[in-house]
């Protein structure tokens, strides 16, 4: 008898690394830089397309899965925003390939301004020709096989592994609106808010081996300028692309997070994108050598739709911006007369988000747009129970999320940039509220309470 409970207990230690986590982990990675010139989107100022690859632009997955079946994918790609016609097209495919969820798969972007324009997405901000147009649908018709292939990947990927989280501290993020004679102008603003925090996450194999990192940082990867034509990931991608060169076979994804009013500084270039991209490699490498909290199952994730509403605005309006000498309000008022046309005047537009909940111990909120900073600092206190990550530019990037306080002060993102997306103006002053009313039941979907 004491021969066969000795035995059973070799057996059950043999098979600890197996069961020692809760969680198994796969990885995919594809290439999805553009092959042929193609204007880089971002900055309005661009007047032709690419004109070379400085650095390859990625899509990158991370598939999660539990005990119990419970399952989400994480997708970050160096783009400058999906649009939800590409988005809904990949999660139409992952579903019927793999049976995922949309609400268990998250597509998050870098917002690179040195990478492609994606259909749909910042459009109205050049004036394309007919073939240049075709290059944008082509680029994103390949890029909906990829995305989906890339799924796949790190769904057949899946093995046992370990994860655990940290937090480090960025340093060159700072909020760009200064308020000057009353007005806000896009500008340095050392005093204005900012998100400093950089969470990472750890993925290692039972036995220590690592085998991924998921970072993320809240600013704009805008160290390249609109006077610099060569594809490349801005500091997001030279802080994967470092971290990879000093891991070897170790893939590196990273996620934006609440940046919409922070640029980097200084910036301007190549040298400065190797800076920040450096220093932000290398402060996931010090979170990583030190203290970080294991996350476990059981994995729960849910998605919220809301409207988010405009301002209200009259035919007339477009009218007269039509007649006008701006051509990017021209363009701005071509889209919006041909809403009226068709009988349905632009007043509101779909906004996604989505919640990915490890365990009780921390949970990844998803966000589309270009959302503030107000945002993040505020779902983070209001959810203080638990460690909580805010992500933006997830989904869809359809324009600015502002927070009524930056709705209130005016300037670029509340207002002006509304034009380059395309729709009709500032949203109402209701839209705080309706964002965060998502959140909360996103999160409530997941079991996180206040």
């Amino acid at each position: 008898m004491l021969r066969v409970m000795l035995r059973l207990l070799v057996g059950i230690l043999l098979m600890t690394p197996l069961l020692a986590g809760d969680l198994q982990v796969g990885v995919g990675r594809i290439k999805i830089t553009p092959d042929k010139p193609i204007y880089l989107s971002g900055y309005a100022a661009r007047k032709k397309p690419s004109e070379g690859v400085k650095q390859e632009l990625w899509a990158k997955a991370l598939a999660f899965a539990d005990k119990k079946n419970g399952k989400f994918v994480v997708v970050t790609t160096d783009l400058i925003g999906m649009s939800r016609s590409i988005a809904e097209r990949v999660g139409a495919e992952v579903e019927k390939k793999y049976g995922l969820r949309r609400a268990q798969l998250m597509i998050n972007s870098s917002h690179t301004h040195s990478g492609p324009t994606v259909r749909d997405n910042l459009e109205t901000m050049f004036d394309l020709t007919p073939e240049q147009k075709q290059m944008i649908v082509e680029y994103g018709n390949g890029l909906v096989e990829k995305l989906v292939s890339v799924v796949g990947a790190a769904l057949g990927d899946l093995a046992p592994a370990e994860v655990s989280i940290g937090h480090g501290t960025g340093s060159f993020a700072m909020n760009r609106r200064l308020a000057v004679n009353g007005e806000i102008k896009n500008s340095l603003n050392p005093a204005g808010p900012v998100d400093q925090d950089v969470p990472v996450f750890r993925i290692t194999t039972p036995d220590g081996k690592l085998r991924a990192v998921l970072f993320g940082y809240a600013c704009h990867n805008t160290t390249l300028g609109g006077d610099l034509f060569l594809v490349h990931g801005d500091y997001a991608g030279v802080a994967q692309a470092d971290f990879e060169a000093r891991n070897p076979g170790v893939t590196a994804l990273f996620m934006l997070l609440c940046g919409g009013d922070a640029n980097p500084q200084p910036r301007g270039t190549y040298a400065l994108v190797e800076r920040h991209g450096k220093s932000l490699s290398a402060e996931v490498s010090r979170v990583l050598a030190g203290p970080l909290k294991k996350v476990d199952g059981p994995l729960r994730a849910s998605w919220q739709m809301t409207e988010l509403a405009f301002a209200p605005h009259t035919r007339a309006q477009y009218e007269e911006e039509l007649k006008g000498t701006n051509w990017f309000k021209q363009r701005r008022a071509e889209v919006m007369l041909r809403a009226y046309d068709k009988g349905k005047p632009v007043t509101a537009i779909p906004y996604p988000v989505q919640a990915f909940r490890f365990g009780k111990s921390v949970t990844l909120v998803g966000m589309g747009g270009e959302v503030v900073v107000d945002y993040a600092l505020r779902v983070k206190k209001e959810f203080a129970s638990e460690d909580t990550i805010v992500a933006g530019y997830t989904n869809d990037v359809m324009s600015y999320i502002v927070s009524k306080r930056v709705l209130k002060e005016g300037g670029y993102e509340p207002v002006e940039s509304h034009i380059y997306y395309g729709n009709p103006g500032p949203y109402t002053e209701e839209v705080e509220e309706t964002v965060m009313a998502a959140v909360k039941r996103a999160m409530e979907k997941v079991g996180r309470k206040k």
